[in-house]
């Protein structure tokens, strides 16, 4: 029987062997921020998949918020992202790479020096996370981003992605989900001003359409998707009564842009809360660009959903990690290798690239 997901598509003026996405999963492999030979190894098995999401990669100093994860802000992290971009389309990949601004997800001894956390309000988040130096610590409380520190941050993330061009990506995917830097303008949990960046449903998603918006004028907007998160509580975030309007406000700056793509989170399968089918279809019915469905997928419910066109690509994100071969898998029907969840984010190859 015939299978959509494994059929070529288009993605933009992208030709994709399949409809398999590589969703961007932290890995905290890149020592110093730079990527390196080991994750050039690790994304290269992976090239099967139609097209490769990267970790989040920080466009800014004031971005590294986790232990070891890549930047792409200077000439090093371009050299090294340039390695492992040549090594995914030698083999017949294509790959975006995933601009993931922490804000207040962070702590200083994370950060390189002079680096500041920030964020649109300065509200913690109540939880504790791991420092190479001290082990786990608190959250710190960010500085309340200014006017300047904003419009630095957008400017940040068209710079990143003109040096994403110079490294060989295919694409841009703005990390707009999971609690981090554009979702804390998102969200109220985060994003308590009164100006015209917080507030009301358009002032809070100002800050996306902004940074989309200069993205794409700097790489073209066919080379820029956006990863959203309705409904997500991670990193402390909290659904509110105006969510659907928010999400849906954003669908029409990022219309206006012609965005390449949406991909919508839904970590359902790991115990999250559903995003609404409602707001899904929703969301597909307005948006004018492709959609990358995730969230728990298999063979025949990701064949289900796009053959009933509620989106164009799925993501795979966990099974990755474990089974470098995982698109022969799936289209052979065979036993899936469980992830090593204590190697995720530890260094070394242990987990890695040994599976």
């Amino acid at each position: 029987m015939r299978s959509t997901l494994f059929t070529p598509t288009q993605l933009g003026d992208l030709s994709l062997k399949n409809r398999i996405v590589m969703a961007p999963l932290t890995r905290s492999r890149a020592i110093g921020n730079v990527p390196n030979t080991l994750m050039e190894q690790y994304y290269r098995l992976r090239a099967d998949a139609g097209l490769i999401i990267t970790e989040g990669t920080s466009p800014s100093p004031n971005g590294l918020g986790y232990a070891r994860i890549p930047g792409l802000f200077n000439d090093e992290q371009v050299a090294g992202w340039r390695r492992v971009t040549d090594g995914v389309h030698q083999t017949g990949g294509r790959i975006f790479v995933q601009l993931m601004h922490t804000g207040r997800v962070s702590h200083p001894s994370n950060m390189p020096v002079g680096a500041k956390v920030l964020a649109p309000s300065a509200v913690a988040v109540p939880e504790e996370m791991w420092t190479d130096a001290d082990g786990m610590q608190p959250y710190p409380v960010p500085h309340e981003m200014s006017e300047a520190d904003i419009a630095q941050s957008i400017a940040e993330y068209a710079a990143s992605a003109k040096l994403a061009m110079q490294a060989g990506f295919d694409g841009v995917e703005l990390h707009a989900a999971n609690g981090y830097l554009i979702d804390q303008f998102l969200n109220t949990a985060s994003n308590q001003r009164n100006d015209r960046w917080g507030g009301n449903v358009e002032n809070r998603t100002r800050f996306a359409v902004e940074v989309a918006k200069a993205t794409a004028a700097a790489i073209g907007a066919e080379r820029v998707g956006m990863r959203i998160s309705p409904y997500g509580v991670f990193n402390a975030q909290v659904p509110d009564a105006e969510m659907d309007a928010v999400y849906l406000r954003l669908i029409d700056g990022l219309n206006a842009l012609g965005l390449l793509y949406i991909h919508v989170v839904d970590h359902s399968a790991m115990g999250a809360p559903e995003v609404s089918p409602e707001l899904k279809a929703k969301i597909r019915a307005a948006f004018k660009g492709h959609y990358i469905l995730s969230g728990g997928y298999d063979v025949a419910r990701a064949d289900a959903d796009l053959d009933a066109q509620r989106g164009d690509l799925v993501a795979f994100g966990r099974p990755f990690i474990s089974n470098p071969d995982l698109v022969s898998k799936l289209k052979l029907g065979q036993e899936l290798v469980a992830p090593d969840f204590a190697t995720f984010y530890t260094p070394g190859e242990k987990g890695y690239t040994d599976y």
